[in-house]
């Protein structure tokens, strides 16, 4: 399983881990195809798969509190991206693969 889909499966592991950078948010974002747009503050508007969603980046520390992987959740879910969702796309034959995985 790629880097990118344990973290999808951190993400949604329960408890809540408290312990996910934001950097490797950003990463898995970007890998899923995620527009993002800097707004004031910390925040974040992302946009995939005609999911919409403001995330905020940690105030202090490079971790996400779990308030913002709940959110963090949430956006994905909305975008089609659960572990499930991304197992089966990752394992699909017509999946394009991952950037670095050629």
């Amino acid at each position: 399983m790629s880097h990118h889909g344990n973290l999808i499966r951190t993400i949604f592991h329960d408890p809540i881990s408290a312990n996910i950078h934001w950097r490797e948010v950003e990463s898995l974002l970007t890998h899923l195809g995620a527009q993002i747009e800097t707004l004031n503050g910390n925040r974040i508007r992302a946009r995939l798969n005609r999911a919409e969603g403001v995330l905020h980046r940690p105030h202090h520390g490079h971790t996400l509190d779990r308030n913002g992987v709940r959110g963090l959740r949430g956006f994905l879910a909305s975008a089609g991206f659960t572990p499930s969702q991304y197992e089966a796309r990752d394992a699909s034959p017509d999946a394009k693969p991952a950037k670095g995985s050629e």
